[in-house]
């Protein structure tokens, strides 16, 4: 286990579709239980409210196709978030070198920027203050989102 990381650089379509796929899984999974739990929102509705971003409060009586929309952009986004990741390691390498620091706080940039311009600049309704779900969210964005998306392109830096 030796590998030499100086040298090395991780993968574009590893770390960004590997990535993505991780992030969108934990990310819709921490969402869709909070959710679940805290008022009783179905999947469905989840991402719907994903798709309301782009459509506004008609996402809601799309019914399937605007929730498989939501899906898709939540996707795309998480790939975008990878990608991001991905684009800033070719210029720092100390970012997936050191994948936990790193990962913890880009998760904690990526929630900043989620809340405070991706969702403001949408069509969505923002959520209201909920001290439990701005807790979830902030913990969730830096141990399912910024780590997985650090590790990731650790690993496919050593494969390379």
């Amino acid at each position: 286990m030796g590998t030499n990381l100086e040298s090395k650089r991780p993968r574009a379509l590893e770390t960004i579709l590997w990535g993505g796929v991780a992030v969108a899984i934990l990310d819709i999974a921490n969402a869709m239980t909070f959710w679940w739990v805290y008022s009783g929102a179905t999947p469905k509705a989840i991402l719907q409210s994903i798709a309301a971003g782009l459509l506004g409060r008609d996402a809601f009586s799309g019914g399937a196709a605007t929730a498989w929309l939501g899906a898709f952009l939540h996707f795309f986004i998480s790939c975008g978030i990878a990608a991001v990741f991905y684009i800033a390691c070719l210029r720092w390498s100390i970012l997936f070198r050191k994948p936990v620091t790193n990962g913890i706080i880009y998760g904690a940039i990526v929630y900043l920027v989620m809340t405070y311009v991706v969702v403001p600049l949408s069509q969505a309704t923002p959520v209201p203050f909920i001290p439990s779900w701005v807790l979830t969210s902030v913990i969730g964005h830096i141990v399912l989102v910024g780590l997985p998306v650090a590790l990731i392109a650790r690993w496919s830096a050593s494969r390379s």
